[in-house]
């Protein structure tokens, strides 16, 4: 009897190893895939590329993943090319993220391969080498021109291993060529708008701006009034993309989201600090409570310097500009918010004060945007022009705009 119970314990055995054997020789293999990679991000019309931006990231893209069939680790590489049939084309970066950025030297390098630059003395050519002209007779410039883009989303380390590539993306790009004339770098700005500021849900409605940080183009902040509703930002006005919110918490872009993020809401009616970095490998923010109570109100502030008026024609021997204020208009949504529009500034300097009297003043030493302290340095002016100038008395904060037509 024991014997046949030893047996029956071996076969058992026996049975139960070949199970396991056969289960750890199971093989799941990726499937092609079931969905193409697509792109879900919105794209600029054009891509102006300057030598002096080609450290910025010129644009993010996100894409939504591949389908292979089952739950797999999945690489992609982002190629440009100068042509659409992607004969030749460049790595761009790899990724296993489902975005990438690129900046502005990397589509500077790729134009440069599709015969796009900025140089004067160099015009678009035929397939024979000679010059194409325009209907005037003149060389067109080949400083303009389209640029290609797919995703190719792998699986596995093997060039042989499912793999799916993307439609081709076609970008335009356009780099200014030189004209004497320094060109004017706009940098980003971000306009409050929504039910919760003065601008209501008007994209077009004198929308105030955030201050940027003159030492971190990524960096903004706002001090100021809401009312107890929603906003989000802008960075056009007159324009609804690209705007800035929140997606489940967290700070970010339409760009970035692939779609409308949703709006910060202000709790409580009241005084708030917002501040926000639109750095790509650092978004965030923070909305703070802001105590306001004891800041004083004044009952004018205006701007003054000679970059307002240059002439002397009392002939003293000081600039006309240093002599009496242009009157900035006090918001009716909040009277610490200041502002003028459509001011001609020429090159020189200024500074704001209030009540028309040099014993309150504001100044600081950084261009366009900055935080003036009391009785501080004078504000440069270094390209005339047509400006939006704002100012804030509760922390000297200033923002001037360049209008360019």
């Amino acid at each position: 009897m024991k014997k046949v119970l030893i047996l029956i314990l071996a076969l058992v055995g026996i049975v139960t190893f070949n199970a396991c054997t056969d289960d750890d020789a199971l093989v799941f293999t990726a499937q092609d895939p079931v969905e193409a990679i697509t792109f879900v991000n919105s794209f600029s019309s054009e891509y102006v590329l300057t030598a002096e931006t080609l450290d910025n990231t010129a644009e993010r893209f996100v894409w939504q993943s591949p389908d292979f069939g089952v739950e797999t680790a999945i690489s992609y590489e982002l190629q440009g090319a100068a042509m659409s049939s992607f004969d030749t084309f460049e790595s761009l970066g790899t990724t296993s993220a489902n975005d990438i950025s690129i900046t502005v030297k990397q589509l500077f390098d790729l134009a440069a391969i599709a015969g796009i630059d900025n140089d004067p003395e160099t015009s678009q050519v035929d397939g024979d080498g000679n010059p194409v002209l325009d209907g005037d007779g003149n060389p067109v410039p080949n400083n303009a021109g389209e640029l290609f883009f797919r995703i190719v989303a792998s699986v596995g380390t093997t060039a042989d291993g499912p793999s799916t590539t993307s439609d081709v993306l076609p970008l335009n790009v356009f780099l200014p060529e030189p004209t004497g004339e320094e060109p004017i770098v706009l940098l980003r700005e971000l306009f409050l708008v929504g039910n919760a500021t003065a601008a209501d849900w008007n994209n077009n409605n004198n929308n105030t701006p955030l201050t940027r940080d003159p030492g971190n183009e990524n960096a903004y902040s706002f001090t100021g009034y809401f009312v107890a509703n929603e906003f989000k930002l802008l960075e056009t006005k007159g324009q609804w993309q690209p705007q800035w919110g929140l997606d489940g918490g967290s700070f970010t872009s339409s760009d970035i989201l692939g779609g409308d993020p949703g709006s910060f809401v202000v709790p409580t009616t009241g005084y708030y600090t917002l501040t926000v970095s639109v750095d790509p490998e650092n978004l965030s923010y923070t909305f703070d409570p802001f105590d306001a109570s004891t800041s004083p109100t004044y009952a004018t502030i205006g701007v003054i310097g000679n970059a307002t008026n240059s002439a002397d024609d009392d002939g003293d021997g000081t600039p006309d500009g240093w002599q009496s204020d242009m009157d900035l208009t006090q918001s009716t949504f909040d009277p610490h918010i200041w502002y003028v529009n459509g001011i001609t500034l020429e090159v020189g300097e200024i500074k704001f004060r209030a009540d028309d009297d040099w014993a309150v003043n504001w100044g600081n030493n950084t261009e366009l945007t900055g935080f003036g302290t009391m009785g501080g340095p004078n504000i440069p002016v270094s390209r005339e022009g047509v400006y939006d100038i704002w100012f804030n008395d509760l922390n000297g904060s200033y923002v001037l705009i360049p209008i360019v037509e």
